[in-house]
């Protein structure tokens, strides 16, 4: 072998089949996605992925503040008003609504157990509310209850995984990925998914719930906290000033660069700007997170306290960073499993105390975003995983001295308000004892599918591809509809 074949070989396997489909004619991939129609994957600048773009069509809703109640609190002591149960308090449960379903704890034959609240009809919208939440029952008539939502997961972690991702299993993207690729941020300083955890604990699937799955990793949720440094490790350390991370970060910049041009994958170039963001983020995250420029008065009405780590801090938080441009604010907070195995998971106690903590700062978030003309782009989201039994809990089959109720997949309410959700509306029902969604029911993936509606998406066209399929939130092997009866 000559020279001259010896270095056209050579030419011929540098220019591998990856680096046809990229190059030749603007890249043959490109072009067979865009023939695709709706599996064409947005055209997302590398070095500025969080840039915004427009929505299929006029959008209800600019952002998203998803409230999540991790554990699940129990719909039947809060807004699923059953009066048949209450009459069935005691009693033992029929066979039939044991026979062919699974429990994580219940065994044998538990007592049937009505609400330990009293019910009563609230605002102009006359929605049913127990007691436990007098605060948020002076926004009910803001608010839309969906009364039938159900999952086939019965473990926290699974259920989780479904409600925030479609996939009870690991991989996923979560809604506020999917949110941050289809519409970018507003804010070029600060993340567009950014989540704020209470409780003590993260929740049961951990931060795959917030997790950018097969997306690209700049559209995962940032964990940031409501107590110290808002990021871990966001400040520069002793001896480094300013200037000295400067010049660091524009080495590091120049190696992902030339390993960009050499591999053409996306996520190196996807790496610069993150990095570039966190350097952003050293000045813009403290100012966001600063609770003590707050008037007192604002401190009064969602009972917050600088410096601490809270739910009532992260609502207001999560105002301060609706305001910034945050595409999707996530809050998680833990401590609602209330099986009644103690104190802390009593239903006349432990539960209690959990309501107590977010009773004021709900109504607080929902009053100050609509005194700011901000409601109405806003949709704030509240829901558990899935609901609770309306047989009380029974470990080993022996009644505990604690009452609790057991994970119950069959229904559960979650409700919106602002961002183009139907006010003062209650849709769908569950049967009367509150065990399965009996009319209108409502899968996890009709409510990715009407969220994403509320954001501007077409959700079958709001797609990624990947192993061999053009990937949706709304789930491409599961049927789901967009719920417009909830929509303004």
């Amino acid at each position: 072998m000559n020279l001259f074949q010896q270095l056209h070989i050579e030419r011929a396997q540098h220019h591998t089949r990856r680096h046809f489909l990229q190059n030749c004619s603007m890249g043959l991939g490109a072009l067979w996605f865009a023939s695709q129609g709706q599996g064409a994957p947005l055209q997302k600048d590398p070095a500025n992925p969080l840039l915004p773009d427009l929505p299929n069509f006029a959008a209800k809703a600019k952002r998203v503040i998803f409230l999540h109640m991790a554990g699940s609190p129990s719909q039947l002591e809060l807004f699923d008003y059953k009066p048949e149960l209450a009459k069935l308090d005691g009693k033992e449960c029929p066979k039939e609504f044991l026979e062919g379903k699974q429990f994580a704890f219940i065994q044998g034959v538990p007592k049937m157990l009505g609400s330990q609240f009293p019910f009563h009809q609230a605002g102009k919208s006359g929605q049913w509310i127990s007691d436990r939440l007098p605060q948020f029952e002076q926004v009910i008539d803001d608010v839309c209850f969906i009364k039938s939502m159900w999952t086939d997961q019965f473990n926290h972690a699974p259920a989780q995984l479904l409600l925030h991702t479609g996939n009870q299993i690991l991989g996923s993207p979560s809604i506020g990925a999917w949110s941050t690729y289809g519409l970018g941020s507003e804010n070029s300083n600060l993340p567009g998914f950014i989540v704020l955890t209470s409780g003590g604990n993260n929740p049961d699937a951990g931060k795959s719930v917030w997790g950018a799955g097969y997306l690209p990793s700049v559209y995962q949720g940032v964990q940031c906290r409501s107590r110290g440094e808002p990021v871990l490790y966001l400040s520069n350390p002793d001896g480094v000033s300013q200037a000295l991370r400067r010049r660091t970060l524009d080495a590091l910049n120049d190696l992902n660069q030339r390993v960009a041009t050499e591999t053409g994958d996306p996520e190196t170039v996807t790496r610069i700007a993150q990095y570039e963001m966190a350097f952003r983020m050293q000045i813009h995250a403290s100012d966001a997170f600063d609770l003590k420029q707050e008037p007192e008065s604002i401190h009064q009405l969602y009972g917050t306290k600088p410096g601490e780590e809270s739910f009532a801090n992260n609502c207001l938080l999560a105002r301060r960073l609706a305001e910034r441009g945050v595409r999707y604010i996530q809050l998680f907070d833990w401590g609602w499993d209330s099986h009644g195995t103690d104190k802390g998971t009593d239903l006349k106690q432990g539960f209690v105390s959990k309501c107590n903590q977010i009773d004021r700062p709900i109504a607080a978030l929902i009053k100050d975003l609509k005194q700011r003309g901000l409601l109405d782009e806003t949709l704030v989201v509240w829901s558990g995983e899935f609901g609770r039994t309306p047989m009380r809990e029974n470990r080993g089959g022996v009644e505990m001295p604690f009452v609790g109720r057991d994970h119950s997949p069959g229904a559960y309410t979650l409700w919106m308000a602002g961002g183009g959700a139907k006010g003062g509306l209650s849709y769908g029902e569950t049967d009367p004892v509150g065990y399965e969604a009996a009319m209108n029911k409502v899968s996890a993936h009709d409510f990715h599918a009407t969220l994403m509606t509320m954001l501007g998406f077409d959700h079958k066209k709001l797609t990624y591809p990947f192993q061999g399929l053009d990937q949706r939130l709304s789930n491409v092997t599961k049927s789901s509809r967009i719920v417009k009866e909830v929509i303004a």
